[in-house]
């Protein structure tokens, strides 16, 4: 009876008819509620929720400092002479003075540290063709003894316009403290910046006494850290396994000198050594010379 009481309640029009009892909104919605409620809360479809779970921030990971290095416990690595055989394999009908060979030393470096970075001149020398110019009054006696010690173009407005021009020929240059004004006034940063010709004190290559860098200059060799790896050539292909190895020392004490003189907070180690050529890829070395299965020296001298 009651049932039918609320049932009759409502007319078609929604409006209360007289003399049967009628329930008023207030008294409906609290029993609707509830259901209201379940219901909404049973409408949640998965893929709302997988979208509200991707929507979740996520840890980002912190950038690393340092440069990122392989594993090499594992690796295969080569003594000196067996390094040099397989290399030469790749060689083959190649020219011994056409190919070089290079050593790249990967270290343990920050990011943001600072770079090593200088100009050595191997025992052995690798390229003794680089052409050298001096910046210099022209027709003095510092032109002469630049000439003299292996210079091959010196003079000041000369050189100006010929590079204006777009007639660079030369490896390296070289600028005597007396001219670096002139040479300021010329413009040239632009230009022989972007070669790494640009003569400036923090490179050694302003200087007074010019006939010694020059001679110092020839066969000598840069290297520059980049991406915590330091790369030079250290021989050429026709080079003997003793000579390359006094080369190798030669360029490790170096580097390691320049490591020693940075900042007590500044640290980098030596991570891996690998010698490859032109066209040759690259073999790890473990510090020895020659191993147990190694052929002569001879043999390798020999090309």
């Amino acid at each position: 009876m009651a049932a039918k009481s609320i049932i009759g309640s409502f007319s078609s029009h929604g409006a209360a008819q007289p003399g049967i009892p009628c329930l008023y909104r207030s008294q409906v919605l609290p029993f609707l509620a509830p259901l209201t409620t379940i219901r909404r809360a049973s409408g949640l479809s998965k893929s709302s929720k997988t979208s509200k779970a991707r929507e979740a921030p996520t840890k980002k990971k912190k950038a690393r400092t340092d440069f990122k290095r392989d594993d090499i416990k594992n690796a295969m690595q080569f003594s000196l002479c067996d390094a040099m055989r397989y290399i030469r394999a790749f060689e083959v009908g190649r020219q011994p003075t056409s190919s070089k060979y290079e050593l790249h030393v990967s270290l343990k470096s920050l990011k943001n540290g600072p770079v090593v970075r200088n100009r050595l001149r191997l025992t052995n020398p690798v390229d003794t063709s680089q052409r050298i110019c001096v910046i210099c009054p022209p027709d003095s006696p510092i032109a002469a003894a630049a000439i003299k010690a292996g210079a091959s173009l010196v003079g000041e407005d000369t050189v100006f316009d010929a590079v204006k021009e777009g007639r660079i020929e030369f490896e390296r240059c070289i600028c005597h403290s007396d001219s670096l004004q002139k040479l300021s006034k010329a413009n040239l940063g632009r230009i022989l910046g972007p070669r790494g010709l640009m003569p400036s004190a923090k490179t050694g290559t302003v200087v007074k006494d010019v006939a010694n860098s020059v001679r110092n200059m020839i066969g000598g060799s840069e290297y520059r850290e980049r991406l915590g790896v330091v790369r030079m050539a250290v021989g050429q292909l026709g080079f003997t396994p003793e000579q390359m190895q006094q080369n190798i020392k030669e360029f490790m004490g170096g580097l390691k000198r320049d490591m020693s003189l940075l900042s007590d907070k500044i640290t980098k180690e030596i991570h891996e050594v690998v010698l490859s050529s032109t066209n040759s890829p690259g073999f790890t070395l473990n510090g020895d010379f020659k191993s147990p299965t190694s052929v002569s020296t001879r043999e390798l001298a020999t090309f």
